[in-house]
């Protein structure tokens, strides 16, 4: 059996595939992000654009977050706080010229008609 990418220490199947299957099952910011992280992980465009809040969806256009997935390989997942509309997290990558590489970032997200988003996020240096 797989362990979710998203560090969570269970099978996928009873982690993020359940969201990843249905959007509604993500019931919080934390929960989303996690699920979010596992699609770039395993190369999830349709459902990173989906689950990308309306009012920004605009903004991001599906053959970047394809580059982004393709171009670098997602190793785990740090989360370091979480409150009910973000999450500050640190997604360690590899590169696409193999280099390690972090992505420190606190993440906004909304609850939107019964379904959590991502609505934006924050580099950190």
């Amino acid at each position: 059996m797989e362990k979710c990418p998203c560090g969570s220490e269970i099978q996928y199947s009873a982690c993020c595939k359940l969201i990843h299957d249905n959007h509604d099952n993500a019931h919080s910011a934390e929960s989303l992000m996690r699920a979010r992280f596992s699609a770039f992980k395993k190369k999830m465009v349709d459902f990173l654009y989906n689950t990308t809040h309306p009012t920004t969806r605009r903004f991001v256009k599906k053959p970047e977050i394809q580059n982004w997935v393709d171009n670098n390989q997602w190793m785990h997942l740090e989360i370091l706080n979480s409150t009910k509309a973000t999450v500050e997290f640190k997604a360690y990558y590899l590169n696409e010229r193999l280099e390690s590489a972090v992505q420190h970032e606190k993440s906004q997200f909304k609850d939107f008609q019964g379904r959590w988003y991502y609505l934006k996020g924050v580099f950190i240096s």
